[in-house]
């Protein structure tokens, strides 16, 4: 018997689910994060308190317009039934795989072959979460040796974008297609001063237009100050993509760029190992992991 798939026409893009607050609740984590606003360095204090079911914690962020008379600010991730759609949602996954990868990508003892695989397990399992619910299906049938069977795969039409930002990216990245069985990958190039941490792109791989609802992971590693990953979802908003086709997946994440992103990006979501506490002065995660992209490739 020869297999029959449907494939259904589509007459809206499929963009992120919108889970009910009962899984919400379910799922989420709560943080608190408070921040200084000393120049260069942010020193937030993060109470959590967790409940999970092993699929992943579910984080909206949005910002208070209250400044204290400490000069610092708070940002609250909580979960809400209103208006979900217009904040910024962060997701921690509890695996412990995901804690076993970013310990090993911790370790200054770490030799870089061994790094460079720990950023493509971690960025594998990552990808994994990000791409629950998301991913555009087709339904069938087919002959299995003992009978006729229902089925759902992966629509290859709808291949989904990958854009690594260079050159960490690649590492976190390159277990992608042992994942998703369709994917476009884009390359982006960003550097960043040293003196003034803003960032200069040196190469831009894509497209001049990308398809109407695309899915579209952006891979950037270290989430510091912001400026980076700010820059890349600017360029992906110039090509016409909402915020809500958009997620993020980084390895490490830290409160200034998680501000950066929910002020700018409300819809956006991201997929991050774990969440450091502080950025020093020279723009690098404490206590992070280091210079993912040195580390990675020896130099």
């Amino acid at each position: 018997m020869a297999c029959r798939i449907n494939f259904p026409i589509p007459s809206s893009p499929i963009l992120s689910p919108i889970y009910s607050a009962a899984t919400q609740r379910k799922r989420g984590v709560q943080h608190s994060l408070k921040f200084s606003s000393q120049p260069g360095i942010s020193s937030p204090s993060l109470a959590t308190s967790s409940s999970s079911n092993g699929i992943g914690n579910r984080s909206s962020i949005s910002s208070t317009s209250n400044i204290n008379n400490n000069n610092s600010f708070a940002i609250k991730a909580q979960t809400s039934t209103e208006k979900k759609e217009e904040r910024m949602l962060v997701f921690v996954p509890p695996h412990p795989l995901i804690k076993h990868w970013v310990s090993v990508l911790r370790n200054e003892q770490t030799p870089s072959p061994i790094f460079k695989n720990a950023m493509g397990e971690l960025g594998r399992l990552l990808i994994y979460e990000a791409s629950r619910d998301w991913l555009p299906i087709v339904t069938g049938e087919i002959q299995t040796p003992l009978g006729v069977a229902s089925v759902e795969f992966i629509d290859p039409r709808e291949p989904v974008v990958i854009i690594p930002i260079l050159r960490a990216g690649l590492a976190l990245v390159e277990h992608a297609s042992s994942i998703l069985p369709a994917t476009k990958t884009y390359h982006l190039g960003l550097v960043r001063n040293e003196e003034t941490l803003l960032p200069t792109i040196y190469l831009n791989k894509l497209p001049k237009k990308l398809p109407e609802g695309s899915r579209v992971l952006v891979v950037d590693p270290m989430l510091a100050t912001g400026g980076t990953i700010v820059a890349a979802v600017e360029l992906l908003s110039g090509l016409g993509i909402a915020n809500k086709q958009i997620k993020v997946i980084a390895a490490v994440a830290a409160p200034p760029a998680l501000q950066k992103l929910s002020e700018k990006f409300p819809g956006l979501q991201v997929y991050t190992g774990t969440i450091d506490p502080t950025v020093n002065e020279k723009g690098f995660i404490v206590p992070g992991l280091g210079d993912a992209g040195d580390r990675s490739y020896g130099t």
